[in-house]
């Protein structure tokens, strides 16, 4: 980082954004989830984060004698919504956004990510592709972008040509890609989806803005298709389990981030096997063994 990251001090980032910076830095959050205050006067606040305490005060303390009209969620993972509640409870604001998580079987019980989602996560307004918030000053559209998750959402501010990305487009790290819930054929038809569009800014929910959207986007496509083809040759040298796959393709990686990477490469693997360019002994899943076909 270039600077010093403040935690809970609003920042003005363009004339109708304001963030707040939450005190969760880690591995998978970088310096802590990024809730924006969008509008002036009616505002909404999108991604309110870890339900802490002091996180909670600087997002009301920002908006001391504004009316908080909304509370908008990405999706529910508990970095993202648990701060929704509290907001409302203080301030009577609807809570709209993403539908609630929906389990799945999947994955052996260390590596699920079910347990990283918000339980209590209960919107007043579940948008969908193209729903409108309007806060007189500002606008948000809706638009669906499954793949980190199944309920994964953007929100396009028309007057300044920002997109707010949540985790789907993230400028410090590729998104981690988790099935049941994570789809990566969802994902890579999210990217496309946002390179039909004209947005000239992305704020994420970490990590500072991509100030370049379309070059972005081209290199997150190969990013992953490099990624696909690193896989498919594991699968060739006779690697066949995702823990091998893991080992050769990640070991410059942070160790704490292997649990992460091993769930990508079986997000892989399961639409290379959909794709019909891989093969699994039996349905793809976490302890199959792979083989290219």
């Amino acid at each position: 980082m270039s600077t010093a990251v403040v935690h809970g001090r609003p920042s003005r980032v363009s004339p109708l954004i304001r963030r707040i910076i939450a005190p969760n830095p880690g591995p998978f959050t970088f310096t802590g989830t990024c809730s924006y205050i969008v509008g002036s006067g009616d505002v909404a606040i999108i991604d309110p984060g870890p339900a802490d305490p002091r996180h909670i005060e600087a997002l009301l303390d920002a908006i001391s004698g504004e009316s908080l009209r909304y509370v908008l969620v990405t999706h529910t993972h508990r970095d993202h919504s648990p701060g929704a509640q509290a907001l409302k409870a203080t301030t009577g604001a609807r809570v709209a956004g993403c539908a609630r998580h929906q389990p799945q079987a999947g994955p052996p019980e260390g590596l699920r990510f079910d347990a990283a989602h918000d339980a209590s996560y209960a919107p007043d307004v579940v948008l969908a592709e193209g729903d409108r918030i309007d806060l007189g000053a500002a606008s948000l559209e809706t638009i669906e972008t499954p793949g980190h998750t199944a309920n994964h959402l953007c929100f396009a501010l028309a007057e300044e040509g920002a997109l707010f990305t949540g985790d789907h487009v993230m400028g410090w790290a590729t998104t981690v890609i988790a099935p049941p819930d994570g789809s990566m054929r969802d994902y890579m038809a999210s990217i496309e989806r946002l390179r039909a569009r004209s947005d000239r800014l992305y704020w994420p929910a970490h990590g500072e803005p991509v100030k370049d959207p379309q070059p972005y986007l081209r290199a997150l496509l190969h990013h992953r298709r490099a990624r696909e083809a690193a896989i498919l040759q594991r699968l060739e040298a006779g690697d066949t389990k995702i823990a091998q796959i893991v080992a050769r393709i990640y070991e410059s990686v942070d160790p704490r981030l292997h649990g992460a990477a091993a769930m990508t490469v079986f997000a892989h693997l399961e639409d290379l096997v959909a794709r019909g360019l891989a093969e699994s002994d039996g349905p793809p899943d976490f302890d199959a063994r792979f083989l290219k076909i």
